[in-house]
């Protein structure tokens, strides 16, 4: 600690010496973020560069096109000052891992950080030295492109896996060659835009904003992240980009947040596309003064500051303090000692051991939702041939997800290779496309399909979105199988032989339209690289699944947002009080219908679950107990409970606490995620499964939005998913 107290007092000097001698151009030019990206170096870009007019440049990854940029910024600018070289590495580089949202289903924080540490270091063998992840919006909106980059619908699942992401990225030290500073993005309550449509409006109270959308972003503060984007959307009217009271007030004042904010690609300038300025010196004036220390693919601040702050009474102080965040960070990433990239210095691109990281954490984030008959897994040696049907079993481009501009499909293992490999002569595989694409509603091929399927024991059916169908502004209001893709099911469910479905999308789907039609449903998301070892491994039991969900699944999109933390409103359903429409007696009056808050057509449960997710065997949760009764304020407690593998193979289980605050200064959630924890067994085995918990962890921020724990009666569930039904009470007392 007093080593690392020495090194920031010493930049923080290095710092203040540099931005003594910089010119109010200079200084404005460290809050330029240029875009290139083309292997080559425009006029332009070298001009500005020269003049000390750019702070970072985007998308440039050929890492002697970077050195050649470094190279300008550092040996022919007055102040030779480095650069930063940002890119979206979001889940790989090169080699390419599950999307955010699959790798949020391994609940791994430990292999979430292994694979961006992959990540981090093939960038930073390009001269990538900055990344413009982890996405840590919280969502509970499946129909949103950019879900496929989230960490799932729960805050606490979100901060610890965005934190486990930013460590991957930034490594021990943000010094070393093979670290890049993260970002943490988008500031604030981006996963809530209404309709699920990119750059719309998110009208989150502050109190939900507090209590969910800022959770993540606060530990990803407190864990070191080295910089934070704001988000397009407004929030309460205010776009993010000029919202002073989320940039300046909570992120940088309340939580002292030491890093830099960059506005998201020229958001600043779409202040007056908005409505909020009339024009960009307006916009340039209002984001500065939020608290956006760097804008990225604008001249707003280039163009408008310098007469902003010469002619029109804008504080030179304001310039001072967002460049001082800037060069911290240029210095903390040890770029005044190492502009330049050695790439041989790094380890090589698309190892062994990145490639087997990548198909441990796709193994790891594929979900069994379904095994009717217990038809998975498949014995190679009782098969004498499978089916292998569908437009995404061998798609090596798009297993790869959303997102990866650097991403290799020639180094992609697709299901289809993966099955003939492990077949090997054991049986024989017959593949039919059906479909040229996900979106494709040509049925020409699916009396060859069901034939094929009648032909074999079983039938592999690869379903879900091409790439291109998520991300950002790929936002879909109908979430069900597009294209003929349902109809196929049903097609290959008549030949009568078992139908297992694979399905691989960006998102969560509505599946209720096929759930009954397939025997098994592997949930693959969009695995990356090697996705296709990690699914036939789980195929054919050479693993067990053991992935969970990180979202829960709606039956259809009327029900979003559906989420397993919900309030319990003062008419929760019963059992007794859910009505379905097909069965209202016409005679019926409308007291006579539950009067509770379900829909009439779908319920008021998911699909699937938060958490849920299913394994090759089984495991008992027995004997939960808090370790008191009563806690006080301001102390530790522990929840235990037993757990078994009552199945006949060892296999990994994600074990999760949830609490419920019965009675608070605001409604409480009817349950909230805790704590979860991996635990491998054996058949047979027993263990006891610890969470500790402090009464902070029961923290909320109540009416007057300040943090609060408060006394009263809690409730407490462990068990392998949010419908955990083995529950314990405690109280909290006062402090003695």
């Amino acid at each position: 600690m007093v080593e690392e107290a020495r090194r920031a007092e010493d930049i923080d000097r290095r710092v203040a010496a540099l931005l003594d001698r910089m010119s109010l151009e200079e200084k404005i030019g460290q809050m330029s973020l240029a875009n290139a990206g083309d292997s080559y170096i425009h006029d332009y870009l070298a001009e500005g560069l020269r003049a000390g007019r750019v702070g970072g440049v985007l998308n440039e990854v050929d890492s002697g096109t970077v050195n050649e940029l470094q190279r300008i910024a550092v040996e022919e600018s007055r102040l030779g000052i480095p650069l930063l070289i940002g890119r979206d590495v979001i889940h790989g580089f090169k080699t390419v891992m599950p999307i955010p949202l699959g790798q949020a289903a391994t609940w791994n924080p430990d292999l979430v950080t292994q694979a961006a540490r992959v990540a981090a270091c093939e960038a930073a063998s390009h001269g990538v030295n900055w990344t413009f992840a982890p996405m840590i919006d919280v969502c509970r909106d499946p129909r949103w492109g950019r879900i496929a980059e989230c960490l799932g619908e729960d805050p606490h699942l979100a901060s610890v896996l965005g934190v486990a992401m930013l460590r991957g990225f930034q490594g021990p030290d943000l010094g070393r060659p093979d670290a890049i500073a993260a970002c943490a993005k988008h500031f604030a309550g981006y996963g809530a835009v209404e309709s699920g449509r990119d750059y719309a409006a998110a009208n989150v109270p502050e109190n939900e904003l507090r209590n969910v959308h800022l959770r993540p972003f606060r530990a990803a503060v407190d864990a070191g992240v080295a910089t934070i984007m704001t988000s397009f959307s407004e929030v309460d009217g205010v776009p993010a980009t000029a919202n002073e009271r989320l940039v300046r007030r909570i992120l940088k004042d309340e939580w002292a947040f030491g890093g830099f904010v960059v506005s998201d690609w020229d958001s600043v300038r779409q202040l007056r596309i908005h409505g909020l300025t009339a024009d960009d010196r307006e916009s340039a004036r209002e984001a500065l003064t939020a608290g956006v220390d760097m804008e990225m693919h604008g001249d707003a601040y280039t163009v408008h500051l310098p007469p902003l702050v010469r002619g029109d009474g804008l504080d030179e102080e304001l310039i001072d303090a967002a460049v001082r965040r800037i060069l911290r960070v240029k210095f903390q990433l040890g770029l005044f000692e190492r502009p330049y990239t050695d790439p041989a210095a790094l380890p090589p691109i698309a190892s062994e051991a990145s490639l087997a990281t990548a198909r441990q954490a796709a193994l790891q984030s594929v979900v069994l939702l379904r095994n009717e008959h217990r038809v998975l897994p498949m014995s190679p040696e009782a098969l004498r041939s499978l089916a292998v049907i569908g437009p995404l079993a061998d798609a090596g481009d798009e297993q790869l997800g959303t997102w990866v501009f650097d991403g290799d499909p020639g180094l992609s293992v697709t299901p289809l290779q993966a099955i003939r490999d492990l077949a090997a002569g054991r049986f024989d595989v017959r593949h039919l496309r059906t479909m040229e694409t996900s979106r494709s509603r040509d049925t020409r091929a699916f009396d060859e399909a069901a034939t094929l399927a009648a032909q074999c024991d079983a039938t592999v059916i690869f379903l879900g979105e091409e790439a291109i169908l998520s991300g950002e502004a790929h936002c879909r209001a109908d979430i069900n199988l597009p294209g003929a893709q349902a109809e196929l099911v049903t097609r290959v469910r008549e030949a009568g032989k078992p139908v297992i479905a694979v399905i691989l999308a960006g998102r969560p789907l509505t599946l209720a339209n096929i759930v009954d039609k397939a025997d098994a449903i592997l949930y693959a998301w969009h695995p990356g690289t090697m996705g296709g070892p990690a699914i036939a491994d789980l195929l054919f039991g050479i693993e067990s699944p053991s992935g969970k969900l990180p979202v829960s699944f709606p039956r259809m999109v009327g029900q979003i947002p559906i989420y397993y933390s919900h309030k319990n409103t003062g008419k929760p359903p019963t059992p007794d009080s859910v009505v379905h429409i097909d069965d209202i007696d016409p005679k019926a009056r409308q007291l006579s219908l539950g009067m509770t808050s379900f829909h009439l057509d779908a319920g008021h449960t998911p699909l699937f679950a938060f958490g849920h997710g299913l394994s090759y065997t089984s495991f008992e949760y027995s004997s939960i107990r808090v370790s008191r009764d009563q806690i006080r304020l301001g102390e530790s407690f522990h929840v235990h409970a037993d757990l078994r593998n009552t199945g006949a193979i060892g296999a990994e289980e994600v074990v999760q606490l949830y609490v419920r605050d019965l009675v608070g200064n605001v409604t409480r959630p009817v349950r909230e995620l805790k704590g979860f924890r991996r635990v491998r067994l054996e058949p047979e085995q027993q263990v006891v499964v610890d969470f500790e918990l402090h009464t902070d962890d029961l923290a909320f921020h109540g009416r007057d939005m300040r943090l609060m724990v408060e006394p009263g009666e809690f409730q407490v569930w462990i068990g392998g998913s949010s419908e955990a039904g083995l529950r314990a009470e405690f109280r909290v007392v006062p402090p003695a």
